[in-house]
């Protein structure tokens, strides 16, 4: 058995203040369907709900810092006063504890105001982009089909401009995927030192209109892949290619959230990212009505905790179906993952991707097991570098001089 203890992590319960409400209808959007869940009502959050979420989930943690992750749907939809209020909040019930605050963002709706107030309030602001205005525009359209990415690099160059500390989300598709280094160096050429790139792997029901997207657990005859999943070896490809500038060229300088998990994981270290641990389950999502779903990815009815008007956070994000949600990552590892000499360095990756069948014929193997298999594989003589600088108390940036040289030549 795995073990999730109860407080042992700090406790993330993912806040949606307009529900899946957004000005952009992207192709591949996992959440936007999510309003048939509540009859496409008005889905924005009241100010009692949100002081009623701020007390208790201060007041729930274990650790002394506390971060809010305000998400959407886009969450700029909701107006600055309804930020200003959570911040009036969270200094009410902060008891002494430090109060952070990320929000996660398309970008198309920043303004001097907008960025004002991030800048003033120390918010991390995520943004949502895929690349180049080519890679980017092909899903990342509005409601009347037209392109975001002006709008987007309008955006950015606010927040650079007010001095707003950002990074960048970008999916990685079936059309960007072919394009690693172009892509990747347009976010160096932006000047985004942080960057997480988003494997999109989705599923479509064949049968239901409302709820196309399918959860890993139903069956295959009954769903099909969405065209823009990327493929399982390109990723692969995609990211040793991106690597092998990166390891050369930007450690230290570019960030990139795969590659510091997978060094984390190398070292034993806790990831920073729940997809790439042993265990999950601490990071829930709140809907705009008060309703706690185990992940942002299992919006689903069956994955429904609860709501914070007749259960505590406490009580649902720390109960035996969230703990068992938790544990399940691992425990429900297929025979292929458990024999798998790169098992420490994905656990099996996110469990919305398990879906396919391992080499015994076991279901739940990751649809993308063949290229992190590849990218581990590829990755593991400039890990083991950088962990024994680590050791050392040496900077593992030296891994630099070392893949230019002797690594990059012999692989060793």
């Amino acid at each position: 058995m795995s073990t999730f203890a109860p407080f042992a992590k700090p406790m993330y319960v993912m806040l949606k203040p307009v529900g899946s409400k957004c000005n952009l209808d992207c192709d591949y959007c996992y959440y936007l369907e999510k309003a048939v869940l509540y009859g496409r009502k008005n889905q924005v959050m009241s100010e009692e709900l949100l002081e009623r979420f701020i007390q208790q989930y201060i007041e729930s943690q274990t650790m002394p810092q506390v971060m809010f992750t305000w998400h959407g749907g886009e969450t700029l939809m909701r107006p600055i006063s309804f930020y200003k209020k959570a911040v009036e909040l969270q200094k009410r019930y902060a008891a002494g504890r430090q109060i952070d605050n990320s929000i996660q963002t398309n970008g198309t709706l920043l303004n001097d105001e907008w960025c004002t107030f991030f800048k003033e309030n120390n918010f991390l602001v995520g943004i949502s982009i895929d690349g180049p205005q080519d890679f980017h525009d092909e899903y990342r359209r509005d409601k009347m089909g037209r392109p975001s990415f002006h709008r987007v690099m309008k955006g950015i160059q606010l927040l650079q401009k007010h001095g707003v500390e950002f990074n960048c989300m970008a999916v990685v598709n079936d059309y960007n995927v072919d394009y690693p280094l172009e892509f990747y160096r347009f976010f160096k050429e932006i000047g985004c030192q942080f960057v997480q790139f988003t494997p999109i792997v989705e599923r479509l029901r064949k049968n239901n209109r409302e709820m196309k997207l399918a959860t890993a657990q139903e069956k295959e005859e009954e769903v099909e892949l969405a065209p823009f999943t990327v493929d399982a070896g390109k990723w692969g490809d995609f990211l040793c290619t991106i690597f092998d500038e990166w390891v050369k060229q930007d450690v230290g300088k570019i960030f990139i959230q795969i590659f510091d998990s997978t060094l984390a994981n190398w070292v034993g270290e806790q990831p920073g990212v729940c997809t790439m641990a042993k265990t999950c389950g601490h990071a829930g999502v709140m809907e705009f009505n008060g309703d706690v779903y185990s992940c942002d990815h299992f919006v689903f009815p069956q994955y429904k905790l609860g709501n914070i008007y007749s259960r505590t956070l406490t009580s649902m994000m720390y109960s035996d179906e969230q703990m068992k949600f938790g544990n399940d990552k691992f425990d429900t590892l297929p025979r292929q993952c458990r024999e798998c000499d790169m098992l420490f360095a994905c656990y099996g990756e996110c469990p919305k991707n398990r879906f396919i069948k391992d080499k015994y014929g076991n279901e739940g193997l990751n649809y993308l097991c063949k290229g992190y298999y590849k990218f581990f594989s590829h990755v593991a003589p400039y890990m083991d570098f950088m962990k024994r600088e680590l050791l050392a108390k040496r900077p593992p940036a030296n891994v630099m001089e070392w893949a230019r040289n002797k690594g990059g030549k012999m692989g060793k």
